[in-house]
């Protein structure tokens, strides 16, 4: 008979049977903002014309300059998105290149955000220039040292992730975009994981833009992220959808906001959630967001440590480049989405394990005919985690790797010794 464990999730609502280690793809929503999203919405429709017509504007710029706030960024270039990606996708829609202009991006990078940038090198004629930065990796100076060697008179954008989906590493962003200005290339940072795993400071990014998820490690419900533009490209910066403030003769607000603001008719309850989870998840620390952010960087670096041990490989990153997130590379798995997709439904059906497994590099890093290198496991610390999840996960790996697995559960079992 399979021993099945239950995890006190709350104020998550995550299934208490499921060891649920993949906070970094979705995030999860705790159920005080839910209710205050809940609370949002059922005002929005109590009086749709009302809230959407004259009220919208006033609450999104009270959450603009809560999150600006938490970012450190200026709140007049806030403009809120439903996820990165289409942060990202609205930076390229909204540049153009010349033909032969080279466009970087690091193999660690996202897939969807990859795809998104050679459509729009191939829109303009442009090149996509893959850098290839090493995995496992000894020191961040390398990244820095990648990018700038790849740089070439032809350079004009650059496509850099805070901290890659891939790998998990928090990459040295600040001191590359600085870096990568003094050859007068604009960057776009990807800080798709960064609101509440890492520190933000927007300012002292200084990128031209910057793009980040609130569904995730801010815990904001699905559907709030934020794109944050440097005010000398606001004015090139535009919405995927042209609406009403492309022509709107309004002087009293920016005709960034009015483009941004009403792309038609959506619910913006996400967004306006955003407060009530940099309040709630922040204060479940003593310590605020700083001591809850540390307390996650901790609980991902010992167990990595305790997986790597396991496994019998070496750490791959230094810890200093690690926030809430470890990727570890998986001894003699074959790095093909059919292996890696076996792995992980084996965990799931066999374990309760939720963990995401996959090769590296993602499809759109690889040269034409390469293949990837490496099989990677993926895990996330989130204050809702306990140590012996990733307890269970190790052995739960081990024995598929080198022995055939056995049916009774493991966290059945370590909870049995």
């Amino acid at each position: 008979m399979t021993v099945r464990h239950r995890f006190d999730r709350s104020p998550w609502r995550l299934d208490p049977e499921i060891s649920f280690l993949n906070h970094g793809s979705f995030g999860a929503c705790p159920e005080p903002v839910l209710e205050a999203q809940r609370a949002w919405r059922d005002r929005m429709e109590a009086e749709p014309v009302q809230f959407l017509d004259r009220e919208l504007e006033g609450h999104l710029d009270a959450v603009r300059i809560e999150v600006g706030g938490f970012l450190r960024g200026d709140p007049e270039g806030i403009a809120f998105v439903p996820n990165a990606t289409t942060g990202v996708s609205t930076v390229l829609a909204s540049v153009r290149f010349k033909p032969g202009d080279e466009l970087l991006a690091g193999d660690h990078e996202y897939n969807a955000t990859l795809n998104a940038l050679r459509a729009a090198a191939a829109r303009d004629g442009a090149t996509v220039v893959i850098v290839r930065i090493p995995f496992p990796i000894s020191d961040p100076a390398r990244v820095v040292e990648a990018y700038l060697a790849a740089v070439t008179p032809r350079t004009r954008f650059a496509l850099v992730s805070q901290i890659t989906s891939p790998t998990a590493l928090v990459l040295p962003v600040e001191a590359l975009v600085k870096e990568l200005d003094k050859h007068g290339i604009d960057t776009l940072v990807d800080g798709a994981h960064a609101p509440g795993m890492v520190p933000v400071d927007l300012g002292a990014l200084g990128a031209a833009w910057w793009t980040g998820n609130a569904h995730k490690w801010l815990c904001a419900p699905k559907g709030a992220a934020i794109l944050h533009v440097r005010a000398d490209v606001r004015a090139e910066t535009k919405p995927l959808v042209v609406s009403h403030g492309a022509n709107a003769d309004r002087r009293d607000r920016a005709r960034f906001r009015l483009a941004f603001d009403w792309t038609g008719t959506s619910d913006p309850t996400p967004f306006l959630a955003l407060s009530a989870a940099i309040r709630f998840v922040g204060g479940l620390n003593p310590d605020g967001w700083p001591g809850l952010m540390a307390a996650n960087a901790a609980m991902a670096r010992e167990a990595r440590q305790r997986i790597c041990e396991r496994l019998e490989v070496e750490l791959p990153a230094p810890s200093g480049m690690l926030g809430s997130m470890a990727a570890i590379p998986l001894p003699g798995m074959p790095a093909t989405a059919e292996a890696t997709r076996g792995l992980a439904a084996s965990l799931l059906a066999e374990e309760r394990i939720e963990v995401p497994v996959f090769p590296f590099p993602v499809p759109a890093a690889l040269a034409t005919g390469a293949q990837p290198a490496t099989a990677i496991v993926r895990i996330s610390a989130q204050r809702y985690n306990q140590p012996e999840e990733y307890i269970a996960l190790a052995e739960a790996l081990r024995i598929r790797l080198r022995a055939p697995a056995k049916p009774r559960s493991l966290i059945g079992r370590i909870r049995g010794h």
